[in-house]
């Protein structure tokens, strides 16, 4: 089978960082043209670590597959020139704050009006309407309005926050979906539309216990950090045996291969232990007997062994270094190798979507800054050569090998 899946779909880029640019990574894995379109000094991620000669690796992760553009899009022959970009595209995404677009003259309402067909995808923060839609936001200001962060930590003590994005990266995903799905609308006569994603909702949708637990009990029960354990179930959480730390969880049905595994069947005859909705008012006993008994076995790898044994899940703790030479994600390919004209090569994730028809990853590469505006404005838009380079020399087109 030649091709993939999404060839022939032409999608115009303006996302920067994260959410935007995985939505739009993903698009162009899997088959379509995307076009970026970046500020004549680069988007955030070019300046973001690791750098080699003014490149940027996270610029790498974020952007493989698609052909860059630099434009100051304050002019109006930049804007001109999206608009005929836009004028045949199938996919607009742009994640600026709300009202951005609207000041560059690129906003739905004026798209829609050169492009009925045209999908077009905004994500933000707080969404594109309501009192804090003109907000800036990121991943943790997110997280800290989704009730996400207040659930990290220690109980009493300050909510901590993790370094890594799954925020911005499932809003992509989302935004990945939705598009595809419109796409598949419109195929089937629908026309096109204006998909809003917002961080804020995606987030929230992760609480898949706290958030209709507290509305089915009137609000008595409210999910509060809870530190290595969880805040309702035991025994559920993170427990050191040996200088590592795994995580293990021994509910329902798993309670009974945990307590054999331990070698304490008096504890699956104890009435506190017999209910897993009621078994997390007795974590502290749990937590005990299971650290004591991960204490005299001494040694994480023999526990999890053990645990296996008994079908109990359980993994350990791993580092980044870690994860990548576990053996399971070799096998699976969980890292993949970029090529890059300054940095050689970089390993970044694989893509998670796995299709049995096209099972490799294409071997794609993240754009210099600018690199491909003249191909684009003269194959695509037939502008000349005097002309790209009046607009170069006007400081509207610009490019650099970063």
């Amino acid at each position: 089978m030649t091709g993939r899946m999404l060839d022939g779909f032409k999608v115009i880029d303006f996302t920067h960082v994260v959410a935007g640019p995985h939505c739009t990574k993903l698009l162009a894995e899997h088959g379509a043209e995307v076009i970026k379109i970046e500020p004549l000094g680069g988007e955030l991620a070019r300046l973001l670590p690791s750098q080699r000669e003014g490149r940027s690796a996270y610029f790498i992760q974020h952007n493989v597959g698609k052909k860059t553009m630099a434009m100051d899009l304050a002019m109006p022959e930049a804007q001109e020139i999206c608009r005929e970009l836009i004028r045949d595209a199938d996919v607009v995404v742009e994640n600026f704050t709300p009202g951005v677009m609207r000041q560059h003259g690129l906003d739905w309402e004026r798209l829609r009006e050169i492009n009925p067909n045209l999908v077009m995808c905004s994500i933000s923060c707080f969404g594109q309407t309501g009192p804090l839609a003109q907000l800036p936001g990121y991943d943790w200001i997110g997280q800290s309005y989704a009730g996400i962060i207040d659930l990290l930590g220690e109980p009493g003590r300050t909510p901590i926050f993790g370094d890594f994005a799954f925020g911005d990266i499932s809003a992509g995903v989302h935004a990945y979906g939705a598009i595809v799905t419109a796409l598949m609308h419109r195929l089937r006569g629908g026309g096109g539309q204006h998909i809003d994603i917002c961080l804020l909702e995606v987030l929230f949708s992760f609480h898949e216990l706290s958030a209709q637990l507290h509305d089915t009990t009137g609000g008595q029960l409210v999910a509060t950090r809870s530190g290595a354990g969880h805040w309702l179930l035991s025994p559920v959480g993170i427990y050191r045996c040996g200088g590592r730390y795994l995580f293990l969880l021994g509910i329902n049905h798993q309670w009974r291969g945990l307590a054999t595994a331990m070698g304490r069947q008096d504890l699956l005859e104890d009435p506190r232990f017999s209910d897993v909705k009621t078994m997390g008012r007795y974590r502290v006993e749990l937590d005990a007997a299971i650290n004591d008994w991960l204490a005299s076995v001494g040694d994480a790898d023999r526990a999890i062994e053990v645990l296996r044994q008994h079908r109990v899940p359980c993994a350990p703790i791993l580092s980044i270094p870690e994860v990548v030479e576990l053996p399971h994600a070799k096998e699976r390919g969980l890292v993949r190798t970029v090529k890059d004209d300054i940095f050689g090569e970089v390993r970044i994730p694989r893509t998670p979507l796995r299709f049995s028809a096209f099972p490799e990853t294409p071997d794609l590469r993240a754009g210099m800054l600018g690199q491909h505006n003249r191909e684009i404005l003269g194959e695509r838009l037939g502008y000349s050569a005097e002309r790209i380079a009046e607009l170069e020399a006007r400081g509207i087109l610009g490019s650099k090998n970063i």
